[in-house]
């Protein structure tokens, strides 16, 4: 019916359309020659058609993930050979590269097949887009809020480094306290290297880690025979921090007996080797960190009062990740920048999936667990994306546990080694929380002690609907609940 089949679009027809399209597009065949090479190429590249016509794509593209001879230098296809190999278009990815001309730009590069009737791939069409300002951009900001390798733009983040610029012109004695993982280690080589003890000495003593008889020995050195096993005589951290910074991690693990001991230090700037009686002196700036509460071990006896005023004379709370999730995207694109240089994998992006999952998880292990869980996406991620799939089970389905100082009414309903609340009572606990959390969904999962995704699975599962919440994942602006 009707008359017969148009014929298809050939060189010549799609020539023109080539030609009005913004972004860059060349066309290379089955031997890697360029067959068309667009306008838009010319000027994203500087290089014109009539030179680029009949070359191989490796000679126009000296340094980017494309060219016959790719496979030869990396080991591996380049993007266009992929696609000649396995027929799908390649991902979105950015790669730095240098023209003949000498000229260094970034582009956003994809390869798609083009096939023949047969359904053999016989060329590969590449689209070319010139985002050498927007990386530049990038870099920018991300420069703008990382101050000593502490990456961060929340207003807490921004207070602190202006803290620590404060902090850096004195020899006051801090103390850093935040969770596990908020970074305080990175805060006191912050100090330290802002400072004008930083040609000496940084000394990280972790006092956890050394039963009460070790640690006295690591931190003030020991005479020869003062003990079973001491040898020769041996200087102990103070002493190696002489003119610089020691950081005592963990302080609020130190007994009392050595406590005493560093309070001495703190008042007299004077200490004796474990096995000696002659005191010696050492000019050391002090930083204190830790993840417990002192004024609570003060309150209790197990911290001595006077070593906690002495200590707390500049003190620094770092806040939880999950009280800056703004951060979280400065801090991805940090970490997948790290692993790309350690593992050599071209990981350039993560998917909008993958980074809303990482955004409602609440990171009990603070910023180390986000970085744990980057690296645990290198290893999985086969491609160029990282998906929400090849994040760890417990950010996929933000089974994050309890927040610290939250209440789980879920948990709570429930005795220990019995089932789950009914449905019934499940969605009246879930209305309950909503309501007092005027429909916030971030509120309401941190008052039962889950995460937001789990909330709004098992509201999907128990058909709750909310007015004006009904949008899975959608976002929550403060000020507009």
């Amino acid at each position: 019916m009707g008359g017969p089949e148009p014929d298809a679009l050939g060189p010549a027809q799609v020539a023109p359309l080539l030609d009005h399209v913004t972004d860059g597009i060349f066309v290379v065949d089955q031997d890697r020659r360029i067959r068309a090479f667009n306008p838009a190429a010319e000027r994203i590249t500087g290089v014109q058609s009539a030179g680029a016509l009949g070359r191989t794509c490796h000679q126009i593209f000296t340094d980017a993930d494309t060219g016959a001879e790719c496979a030869m230098t990396h080991g591996q296809p380049c993007t266009i050979c992929a696609v000649f190999e396995t027929a799908q278009p390649s991902a979105p990815a950015e790669s730095p590269v240098a023209f003949p001309s000498g000229q260094t730009k970034t582009l956003r590069m994809r390869a798609v097949p083009l096939f023949d009737a047969a359904g053999v791939v016989v060329r590969v069409a590449v689209l070319l887009e010139d985002v050498s300002e927007i990386s530049e951009l990038r870099r920018e900001l991300e420069s703008r809020y990382e101050f000593h390798n502490i990456i961060g733009k929340n207003h807490r983040m921004r207070e602190i480094y202006e803290l620590i610029e404060q902090i850096a012109e004195t020899d006051a004695i801090v103390t850093i306290e935040g969770e596990s993982g908020t970074g305080k280690e990175l805060v006191a080589r912050a100090i330290h290297f802002s400072s004008r003890r930083a040609q000496a000495p940084f000394v990280l003593v972790n006092c956890s880690a050394l039963v009460e008889t070790l640690l006295e020995s690591e931190l003030f050195g020991h005479a020869r025979g003062s003990f079973t096993g001491a040898v020769r005589d041996k200087i102990g951290r103070f002493e190696a921090a002489d003119g610089g910074t020691i950081f005592l991690d963990e302080i609020g693990e130190v007994s009392p007996a050595v406590q005493v001991k560093l309070l001495r230090v703190i008042q007299e700037r004077e200490f004796e080797r474990v096995g000696e009686n002659t005191p010696r002196t050492t000019d050391v700036r002090i930083i204190a960190a830790t993840n417990r509460n002192l004024k609570t071990l003060m309150d209790t006896g197990a911290f001595r009062e006077d070593l906690y005023y002495r200590l707390r004379v500049v003190p620094i709370c770092l806040p939880p990740l999950r009280e800056r999730r703004e951060d979280i995207p400065l801090l991805v694109s940090a970490f997948v920048e790290r692993f790309q240089e350690s593992t050599g994998k071209q990981i350039t992006r993560v998917s909008d999936e993958a980074l809303a999952r990482m955004m409602d998880y609440d990171w009990p292990g603070n910023v180390r667990e986000l970085e744990n869980a980057i690296e645990h996406a290198f290893v999985r991620c086969g491609g160029t994306e990282i998906e929400a799939d090849h994040l760890p089970i417990e950010v996929r389905t933000g089974a994050s546990g309890p927040v610290p100082g939250n209440g789980p009414p879920l948990a709570a309903a429930q005795p220990a080694r019995t089932l789950r609340p009914s449905q019934e009572d499940e969605r009246a606990i879930i209305l309950a929380a909503l309501e007092a959390a005027r429909g916030s969904k971030s509120d309401a999962a941190k008052q039962l002690g889950i995460g937001r995704t789990t909330l709004w699975r098992r509201m999907r599962e128990l058909d709750i609907a909310w007015p004006a919440y009904e949008a899975p994942f959608q976002d929550e602006t403060p000020g507009t609940r």
